[in-house]
């Protein structure tokens, strides 16, 4: 495994159901930033694959986007961590593009950029968007509960996306792709 791909919203910060519109609006879902930094510490590659359709519905522009990113990194690194890469498609759902989950665009430009192979690149979103979107390709996913991930869980994954592991948050999915953390 060289590279896992994450969700942003419900994945590493408090989903918002009005979108995360500045800075001061991204909240960290504890334990993501060190999970993150624990991917790092063992030479995995991060890259986020997130839908940011507020930029394409006009409710907040690029630069604004850039400014809750950068926030992003600040709290990954406050934790030792950080992102190699973040991929975003701002497509509204009506005029969607194949880059805008769940199409694969963004998740293929992630495996091109670092030359990571589906079959060993996991996909952890908290969407039934995300694992179409890794199922497409052939990655492996993984679900965790926070965000939509329970509503999800709760509504039943289709048995076309199986295989999917759960798990409670990311801190809880990067344990079982690395195994416990040392005291």
């Amino acid at each position: 495994m060289r590279l896992v791909l994450l969700d942003r919203d419900g994945v590493l910060n408090q989903d918002s159901s009005n979108y995360v519109k500045n800075p001061g609006e991204l909240h960290m879902i504890p334990g993501s930033a060190r999970a993150v930094a624990r991917l790092n510490g063992a030479g995995i590659k991060i890259a986020i694959c997130t839908n940011q359709s507020a930029v394409g519905r006009g409710i907040i522009d690029e630069a604004m986007l850039e400014r809750i990113h950068q926030k992003l990194r600040e709290e990954l690194a406050r934790e030792g961590g950080h992102v190699d890469a973040i991929f975003l498609c701002p497509d509204p759902p009506w005029a969607a593009t194949r880059r805008r989950k769940p199409g694969p665009g963004m998740l293929e430009e992630a495996l091109r950029r670092f030359s990571a192979n589906p079959a060993e690149t996991p996909m952890i979103g908290d969407n039934r968007i995300d694992l179409e979107a890794a199922a497409a390709l052939g990655c492996p996913r993984h679900l965790v509960r926070t965000g939509h991930g329970a509503k999800v869980q709760a509504e039943g994954i289709p048995p076309a996306l199986l295989p999917v592991r759960v798990h409670d948050d990311l801190a809880a999915a990067v344990t079982a792709l690395l195994g416990p953390e040392s005291p």
